[in-house]
Order: C-alpha cells, then structure tokens, then sequence
C-alpha cells in the first residue's frame, strides 16, 4: 500500500474535502464562539465601527469589511465571519480554478483544496485581521493572473491587477505578490502584460497615496519606518524563519523543495504560478536575518504553493501532503480542545496567563472600575487594553503616554486639546510611576483593583494639563514617530495640525 493510501484511506478525494471543509468549518465556528476577542481584533473592530479611505497602521479594507458586521451585532463571532470562511472561499477557489481553468483532473483539484484546507493557520486562525482580506484577494489575484497568462488576455490581467489592488489596500504585503508578477513579466519579455497588471491596481495605490499625504504619511512612516526601530541583526531569525515555513507549508514545501527544478519548467502558467509565492519567500528569506518573518506573513501565500504543486507534479505529491496535513490538524484540534476545557487558573504558574485571562475580564474590570469612572475620560496606558476597552464600551478611549510605534490610532481619534482640565480614570495593569502621571495633571491618586485576574491600577488624575503634556508626550511622540522625511510632500497631517502648527 502506498504512503498516500495509508494516509487518505477508503474515501474518494471529493469525500475528503466535503467532509473535511464540514468538520473544519464546524471546528472554527465553534472556536470562533468561544475565544475571547484578541486586542488586535477590538483594535481593527473599531476601525469597522468608524468607516474611513484609511486608518494608521495600514490601509482601510479590514475597516470596511468589519463595518457592515459590527453594525449587525456586537457578537465577536460575527466579527470573525470573514476569518473563519476565508480559507473555505480560498479552498474552492483553488479547486474551482485548477478544475476550469488549469486542465487537471478532479481528484488532484480535490486535492490541493484539501491542502489548502488543512494548512495549520487555515485550521485554527479564526482572528480578523488585515490578513484575511488579503488572503481571499491575492489568492483570487494570482488565479486571475495565472489565467490571463494561458490566455495572453489583456482584460484578465487587468481584472489580475484591481484584485490585487483590493488586496494592497488589505496589506502593502500584495506588493510581494505584484513583484512575483513583475519576475514573471521580465522572464517572458511581456511589458504589456505587467503594465496592464500595474494599470487595474493602480485606483487603489493613488487611493492609499492621497490618504497618506492628507494623513501624516502614518501608513508609510509606520511600515516603512517605526516599526523597525529595534531590527537588528541575529543568527537565530533565518532558522526561524525556516521552521515558521516548515510549519506553514510542511509536506507541499518539502515536496516544492525536492521537486524544485520541474515547478517551473516549460509551462509559463507554472512559472507564473511559482514565481507568485517563490519571489515573496525570497523577499522574506532575505529580511529574515534582520526581522523576524511571523507565521501570519506566509498565510496569503501558502495557497500559491499548493498550486504549483498541483500544476507541476503528481498527484501523489498533494495526496500525501493532504494526508499529513490531515494529520496535524488532528492534533491541532484536539490540542486546542483540551486547552479550552481547562480552567483558566490551570494557565495561572506561566506568563501566559494575563495574556489569557485579560481579554476575557476586560468586563469585569470596567464594572470594578465603574465607580471611579463618573465624571472621568477613561484611558489606558496601552494600545492593546485601549482596543479591548473600547470595544467593550463601543466607543473610542484614549492612550495617555508615548506609548510604542504599533496601533497609534489613537492619535487620529483623540485631540488632547479638546480634554484640557478634565479629569481622568487611567487603568492599567502594571504599577504605576508617579512621575509618568504627576507633570499632567493637578492631582494624581493611586488606586488598586483586586480582581479575580489578579490586580489592576487605577490611575486617577485631576485637572488635565494639555500645555505639559503636549511639551512632554506629545513633544516625544513628534519626534518618535512624526519624523517625516523632507522628501515626502506632506498636505495636511492631523498630528502637526493639532499640536505643532508649521
């Protein structure tokens, strides 16, 4: 008996993946119901409930797609609808694709479904995030793309380019997937095809410019800029770099890496097909010793890999990479099934617990904290309880201090100006520092909150002094974060407008 019959015994491939598209939608509703927001997901949550053409850390597509569901409920399963049909959608995608378009028979187009399918993050990633956007639109992108290539059809290329627009307004990651196209195009000596690519993305690009030169240039001076500030270089990124594409991928890169010199050869569909998720890992591989590369940065991808298998080798390959990845999903389910039957105290002797627990008291926090609100601006001193804060009490709440470069959405949402002389409720989880508080307001009291998560900190401040905290924070912030290079042209800027008027 082969190792692929051993692995996918008795059943059909089209009985595999229904069942299998079944049991994993059944798995991630489930999950999706029952795990607590994530600070990330509160923080784009807002961004749903105040629609905008963009938001500080990245372009505005998760925004929107949020903004239709967080106005149907405040429920975080229907948040997390996109995040949990998305690899579904990505899975048909595929198979629809390589059935129509591509020639292969059903039983291998069954296959790189369930492949796609059963990749570790398509498993158990129920999280909204930027990514889910631009999984569904690159994935769309690179099939409109590889069927343009078959038919040398300009209009397929340009439809290749506005999805791959959509998914550059998910994440400037789409650009990794634009340079795949732009290898492709030089390799066939096809400047028309790239052009017309470049021509159906290009609406999207100008959108995200003109919003970032009336904005402070935040979407660039984030990603390009601040969130690096502590890049360095390490020996230890690349090999894990490699484990997190091991982890990502695992038997289809294996098999892409064995089978290397046949995934492109001849065939230019292959090559384009290759080349969509080869160029991205070779842009990865490269920052890896100064970054490292996270497991969601290779989601988008993965289904581009299990496509170049399926176009390029046998059969087996994807029947045996399903099998595995079977496998471990498996173990991924049950793992996180008994994770979620445990108590949280059982979590209590590692430093994951606050991490765990927080998100899910963030209730009972606020109704501790309740009293001491009246009358008071509520704040965080984070970004991450300022999200879980505001998405449970549905509207905005500020971050009082520097803070770091990540999730500074808070600096287009609150004017200091406007809160001059009021008085604040700042919660936190660490001690407070007197001299963080003291400069900023007329009076300073420090509280505690004993709560069944441990203890919180009230910080309660009278009498706001918007003039030192704009001389102190504000100042700091402009420097940290504002320093917009002089080549950029810049029209208007919330930031400087506000508080340091040119």
């Amino acid at each position: 008996m082969s190792p692929a019959a051993r692995l996918l015994p008795s059943l059909t491939p089209r009985q595999w993946l229904l069942a299998a598209l079944a049991l994993t939608l059944a798995f991630r509703f489930w999950l999706a119901a029952a795990a607590p927001i994530t600070a990330d997901e509160a923080y784009f949550v807002l961004w749903g409930r105040h629609p905008a053409l963009g938001y500080y850390d990245h372009p505005p597509m998760v925004g929107w797609l949020l903004a239709p569901l967080v106005a149907l409920s405040h429920a975080v399963w229907v948040a997390r609808l996109p995040a949990t049909l998305a690899p579904a959608i990505t899975a048909l995608l595929v198979r629809a694709a390589l059935g129509r378009w591509f020639g292969r028979d059903a039983a291998t187009a069954d296959l790189a479904a369930l492949a796609v399918l059963l990749a570790p993050m398509s498993v158990w990633n129920v999280l909204i995030t930027t990514d889910t956007p631009l999984l569904v639109f690159s994935v769309a992108s690179l099939l409109v793309f590889a069927r343009a290539v078959q038919l040398r059809s300009g209009a397929h290329f340009l439809a290749a380019g506005m999805l791959l627009g959509l998914a550059f307004l998910s994440k400037y990651f789409a650009v990794l997937l634009g340079l795949g196209y732009l290898a492709w195009a030089v390799s066939a000596r096809d400047a028309r095809a790239f052009g017309l690519v470049f021509l159906g993305a290009l609406p999207a690009g100008l959108l995200n410019l003109y919003w970032n030169y009336e904005a402070c240039w935040c979407n660039v001076m984030f990603n390009a800029i601040n969130r690096h500030e502590g890049a360095a270089f390490s020996w230890a990124t690349p090999p894990l770099y490699l484990a997190t594409v091991a982890y990502a991928a695992g038997p289809l890169a294996w098999f892409a890496w064995r089978e290397r010199s046949r995934l492109g050869r001849g065939d230019p569909v292959r090559r384009a097909i290759l080349l969509a998720w080869l160029v991205p890992a070779a842009v990865f591989a490269l920052l890896s010793p100064v970054r490292t590369i996270g497991l969601h940065w290779l989601q988008s991808f993965v289904p581009a890999l299990a496509l170049s298998v399926a176009v390029a080798l046998e059969r087996r390959a994807l029947a045996v990479s399903a099998g595995v990845l079977a496998a471990i999903a498996l173990l991924h389910a049950v793992a996180i099934g008994v994770a979620a039957a445990l108590p949280a105290e059982a979590w209590k002797a590692t430093a994951l617990y606050r991490r765990i627990v927080f998100p899910g008291r963030t209730a009972e926090l606020l109704a501790a904290a309740a009293p001491l609100a009246r009358g008071r601006v509520l704040a965080a001193d984070s970004y991450a309880a300022a999200a879980l804060f505001a998405f449970a009490e549905r509207r905005p709440v500020p971050v009082f201090g520097a803070g770091d470069s990540h999730a500074r959405q808070s600096d287009l949402d609150t004017d200091w100006r406007a809160l001059d002389g009021k008085d604040f409720l700042i919660l936190r989880r660490g001690t407070p520092l007197p001299r963080d508080y003291r400069p900023y307001f007329r009076k300073v009291e420090f509280r505690t909150l004993a709560l069944s998560a441990g203890t919180y900190h009230a910080v309660l401040g009278d009498g706001f002094d918007y003039a030192a905290y704009r001389a102190g924070i504000l100042a700091e912030a402009r420097e940290r974060f504002y320093r917009i290079p002089a080549w950029l042209p810049i029209g208007r800027c919330y930031f400087f407008d506000r508080y340091f008027p040119r």
